[in-house]
């Protein structure tokens, strides 16, 4: 008997919960709980280490195949292969981090990725080049799922969407250096440069995640940590496993994230145009320094993410995508019009550099904006699955389209493939329109 009063209850606190979360924004600097504990920075500096090396890897191969004489089909190739072998990790990453815990799935991620660039360190040739980028996907795909879940896990409810702009913070910077410190690399003597000095990184990645044990010591967390409520949830769990099996497909596929991963999906392409063909382009154009476009998007996007304190949980997340989307509009619209007209070498590099911002700009909201969508629209004990989905859909997104961009590129050239681009961006928008909940649509600042 007392067990049939445990929904009105919950129900009674998630309303509470609620109410807390829309005077949060009210409250004052000192009353609110703090996003900044040692977890973490430990969680955020993971997910910088996973991004350097994973997009890092994406952008500087098609420099390292164009180096060996390989074609932009055979990078595109190589890029859909990496999104596909992470697309098929996320069905697995997320519900184990869900099952077993965030620990192993961050650890042994961690290893993987680590494996399968030093592997193309020693190989130093295109012969086992697919194996390795499908090892990399696998890594990759584990230790960024695993990590973006653990971000939730110990922020506090009332900041979600806050917490997780500032730790796409890493997530997106990495997404703008990694590629420019990636190109610099392959383009030294050897090309092999580019793995060495990426496995450093991704051995940096493993220390970080053997130090991300609040699993093991939750007291360490603050009161207001998410995970604190999901550990009580596990706990009601088990008292009914009827209820738990029969939600067993939710395990693998969580709706709630759809809200924000199918607007996700579709704009993903822009991004994977940015992360393995701007690079290519900027070199083919003649740019000096093409790694210049995104040291000045990730300018872009730190101060986004730094000043998204202002915006995040306070705006209408359609409104924040919206401009993203205008922004990455801006961008390809600047970059297709460098391509197809005839400029001086000086206006040609500052117009590359300059489509930088507003890249940083569509790549700064866009990710935080939609992913928190997808999060805070699904069940707490469901994160682990709900980022697996989310990061799922990118990577389809990605991976798909960046084939096609290296194909269409080959067959009509970039400004085609900078006008396919833009399209899909404009596309994403309406498509938001669609899968957002009315509350993300609605939402004023306060």
């Amino acid at each position: 008997m007392e067990k049939s009063g445990t929904g009105p209850s919950r129900v009674e606190n998630d309303s509470q919960g609620e109410q807390r979360t829309q005077s949060a924004s009210q409250a004052s600097p000192s009353e609110r709980p703090r996003l900044w504990t040692a977890t973490f920075v430990i969680i955020t500096a993971i997910a910088l280490c996973a991004f350097l090396v994973g997009q890092g890897m994406n952008a500087g191969t098609s420099v390292y195949i164009s180096r060996l004489g390989g074609s932009s089909t055979l990078a595109g190739i190589g890029a859909a292969v990496f999104s596909g072998a992470a697309l098929a990790a996320r069905l697995i990453s997320g519900p184990l981090a869900d099952s077993r815990g965030r620990f192993i799935v961050l650890v042994s991620g961690a290893v993987v990725l680590f494996v399968g660039v030093m592997g193309s360190a020693f190989s130093a040739s295109l012969d086992l080049f697919i194996l390795w980028r499908v090892i990399q996907g696998l890594g990759f795909s584990a230790v960024t799922t695993a990590a973006a879940t653990a971000a939730a896990d110990v922020l506090p409810l009332e900041r979600l969407g806050e917490g997780i702009g500032y730790y796409g913070l890493g997530q997106a910077v990495a997404i703008s250096v990694g590629p420019a410190m990636a190109i610099a690399l392959a383009s030294t003597n050897p090309p092999e440069n580019l793995y060495w000095g990426i496995g450093i990184i991704a051995a940096i990645a493993i220390v970080l995640c053997l130090a991300c044990s609040y699993e093991r010591h939750p007291e360490r967390l603050p009161r207001t940590a998410a995970y604190l409520s999901l550990v009580r949830k596990k706990q009601d769990l088990t008292d009914a496993p009827q209820k738990e099996q029969a939600s067993f497909k939710s395990k693998i596929f969580e709706r709630g994230a759809l809200a924000g991963g199918i607007p996700m999906m579709v704009l993903a392409p822009a991004f994977g145009f940015g992360i393995f063909f701007a690079g290519l382009l900027g070199t083919e154009l003649g740019v000096e320094g093409a790694g210049l476009f995104y040291t000045v998007s990730a300018i872009t996007m730190i101060v986004i993410r730094m000043s998204s304190r202002s915006f995040m949980d306070r705006i209408a997340s359609i409104k924040l995508f919206a401009i993203a989307v205008a922004a990455g509009v801006v961008c390809f619209g600047t970059l297709a019009f460098v391509t197809a007209s005839e400029l001086t070498p000086a206006l040609r590099d500052g117009l590359f550099y300059a489509a930088g911002l507003p890249y940083g700009l569509c790549l700064g909201l866009a990710l935080p904006v939609n992913q928190a969508v997808s999060v805070k629209n699904s069940p707490t004990e469901r994160w682990g699955a709900a980022n697996g989905l989310f990061y799922l859909l990118y990577d389809v997104g990605i991976g798909i389209a960046s084939l096609a961009w290296g194909i269409i590129n080959d067959q009509y050239g970039f400004t085609v493939t900078l006008c396919c681009v833009d399209a899909l961006a404009v596309l994403s928008l309406v498509v938001a329109h669609i899968t957002y909940p009315e509350t993300e649509k609605r939402k004023n600042a306060a």
